[in-house]
């Protein structure tokens, strides 16, 4: 059977159990489901909703409410979980859940946005991306790291609809692809890439505005990447456009006993 991750941004864990999240789960029955911007608060969620289905539950909720956050479902029970990047100036937004299992550590990534008129380019490229290079790095000294979620940038042309006229937007800039080379760079493997290289229309990231899902403007910034080590175990990397209920649709990752 495999191993078979998932990995969601669903702007919003509790406006998507509204929207057939239950379903999703049901029907797709991860091993481990990672989320992303689920905009929880503590105290404000309810573990026991998924409790029959995930034992072991895992939340990272950001200090300002309503914002950010990461969350880690499994069927198996981690060795470790641990939070944040080791560096403590960035800021609690509760974007990293880092989960060790026997053969890999899981770490599920919320990557900051450089937002509008790239006002938080800066800190994306000058400190959270070369400490999250650095901290992957260092977790593959010890064993295999699989690095999956929402990264928030498009790396090649091929990963966005409209790549002319983006170059200095948010998600697209030269400075966000640089750095996500690097990373690569670090015997990690974009799965979905290496598996389809030359696929074009597979995005995981539509804008709500100008109908763009129903006609297929999209970017491809949702990705699982997996250390060198682990590539004799990869069985699929998918991308699950028809699931909705977020402005995100979730991808898969599935390895080989």
């Amino acid at each position: 059977m495999g191993l078979k991750i998932h990995s969601w941004n669903v702007n919003g864990l509790r406006a998507v159990l509204k929207k057939g999240f239950l379903d999703y789960l049901d029907q797709a029955n991860p091993d481990i489901l990672c989320l992303q911007e689920t905009k929880l608060t503590e105290g404000t969620y309810d573990p026991e909703t998924f409790k029959s289905r995930y034992p072991y539950q895992y939340y990272h909720c950001a200090e300002r409410k309503g914002y950010s956050g990461t969350a880690v479902f499994s069927k198996h029970e981690p060795l470790k979980v641990s939070y944040d990047l080791p560096k403590t100036e960035h800021p609690l937004e509760g974007r990293v859940i880092t989960a060790e299992y026997p053969d890999f550590f899981l770490v599920n990534t919320y990557t900051p946005n450089a937002r509008a008129k790239l006002v938080r380019l800066p800190y994306r490229h000058q400190e959270w991306d070369p400490d999250y290079r650095k901290y992957l790095k260092k977790l593959q000294r010890c064993k295999p790291v699989i690095a999956c979620g929402d990264f928030n940038v498009a790396h090649q042309e091929i990963d966005l609809a409209r790549p002319n006229g983006n170059h200095k937007n948010p998600g697209f800039t030269d400075e966000e692809r640089t750095r996500f080379t690097e990373l690569l760079d670090s015997d990690l493997i974009d799965t979905y890439r290496h598996l389809n290289p030359d696929q074009t229309d597979a995005y995981t990231w539509w804008s709500y505005r100008t109908a763009a899902r129903k006609r297929n403007i999209g970017w491809r910034i949702d990705y699982f990447l997996i250390s060198d080590a682990l590539l004799p175990k990869l069985q699929q990397a998918a991308i699950h456009a028809d699931v909705l209920g977020s402005d995100h649709c979730p991808v898969s990752l599935t390895l080989r006993d």
